[in-house]
């Protein structure tokens, strides 16, 4: 089974920048998934999932659990969670003519209003979704505005702070087609800052006993958030991912996290970044010590040796691909992710394209369980 197309490009090294293509073939990042081998449930116990190891630098490869990553930790070593956690932001409900309809929530606005997905018919500016509400009255959604395809400005006739729980449902990734027994499954043990639609994947192979053994073995913590969103699920569509439009996300790095952060890396820790959520905020974060935004580029060779990351709090739209230099992340934990994603475009620009390409045909050969559910490569 072929995975990807293009040729061999060496794993980055930080002290040897690689110069930004201009073209990036989306093409190059496909592969063949066969529907069996995307996970339908999670693991249990959560660290007994599968973990495939890979060596950037050598190529090496070796298969593990999760469990199995304190063997890979260093005492000094700075773990990176984010601590987000998704919301149930699937709100069934049905038109005033009885029609079936659905608002999926995107993101919150001003005044209490929320940007979001509408499924159903003619559900233009004006019209109302009646939400049934089994703890109390049904809410109403309005549409006050028509957004981009799919997308609507909504606001509710109740605070939705109050009644979400009540109302709302986990969303789970499209690609899940069995009902989760426990919600919480589809939550890291963690997370506790409401705002993603969709988890940190990564960070559901966590149990407590784990993060305590790596506690006591000199593994020191810090939390990030980014609060996921549905982008995440999308493909890039262009020929030339470098076309492509990521979707912003929101993201916060306190000040005491990225202290903590630069101190590790001065006295020369590692920072392990849990799922690429947390690579997104930590290579952000290290943008805010050269002056620059999150949108800005920053050239290979500007590095601030003293201050790896800098506080920020707001939105990330951040594209890392095949040349970004990674200041902030020298290792990092993900699960297997879908064909032609922004994921895999940045896997691949951290452990080097060739090297995910021998890892995912590895999967394949050896029954790894693929996407939110499924096995997890730590790359060091």
């Amino acid at each position: 089974m072929q995975i990807f197309t293009t040729t061999n490009t060496p794993a980055p090294s930080e002290s040897t920048p690689i110069a930004q293509p201009q073209i990036i073939r989306t093409a190059d990042y496909d592969y063949q998934l066969p529907p069996e081998r995307i996970a339908q449930t999670p693991v249990e116990p959560r660290d007994h999932a599968r973990m495939m190891v890979l060596h950037r630098q050598t190529g090496e490869l070796e298969h593990k659990r999760i469990l199995d990553i304190v063997d890979y930790l260093k005492p000094g070593d700075l773990l990176v969670l984010n601590d987000t956690r998704v919301i149930p932001a699937r709100l069934l409900g049905r038109k005033e003519t009885g029609g079936q309809a659905e608002v999926f929530l995107l993101r919150p606005q001003d005044e209490g209003r929320w940007e979001a997905l509408v499924r159903g018919k003619n559900l233009t500016t004006g019209k109302k979704i009646i939400i049934d509400n089994d703890s109390g009255p049904q809410v109403t959604a309005t549409i006050e505005a028509e957004l981009e395809g799919p997308k609507r400005l909504v606001s509710f006739d109740q605070d939705l702070d109050v009644v979400l729980e009540d109302i709302g449902q986990i969303p789970l990734p499209p690609y899940i087609h069995q009902p989760l027994q426990d919600p919480e499954r589809y939550q890291t043990i963690y997370g506790y800052k409401e705002g993603a639609v969709a988890a940190p994947t990564a960070g559901l192979h966590f149990t407590g006993e784990l993060l305590m053994d790596l506690r006591s073995r000199g593994i020191q913590f810090a939390y990030v958030t980014l609060h996921v969103g549905l982008g995440t699920f999308q493909p890039v569509k262009e020929e030339n991912a470098l076309e492509h439009k990521i979707h912003s996300e929101w993201m916060e790095m306190t000040n005491t996290t990225a202290r903590l952060i630069n101190d590790t890396r001065l006295a020369g820790g590692r920072i392990v970044a849990i799922g690429t959520t947390s690579v997104r905020v930590l290579e952000t974060a290290a943008k805010i010590p050269l002056g620059l935004k999150p949108s800005d580029p920053a050239p290979p060779n500007l590095v601030c040796g003293w201050k790896t990351v800098g506080a920020f709090s707001g939105e990330t739209d951040l594209f890392i691909t095949p040349g970004h230099h990674f200041r902030a992340t020298n290792v990092m934990l993900t699960n297997f992710h879908l064909p032609k994603s922004t994921l895999l475009m940045l896997v691949s620009a951290f452990a080097g394209q060739e090297n995910i390409k021998r890892a995912y045909r590895e999967a394949l050969t050896n029954g790894y369980r693929f996407f939110s559910f499924g096995d997890a490569m730590l790359i060091i």
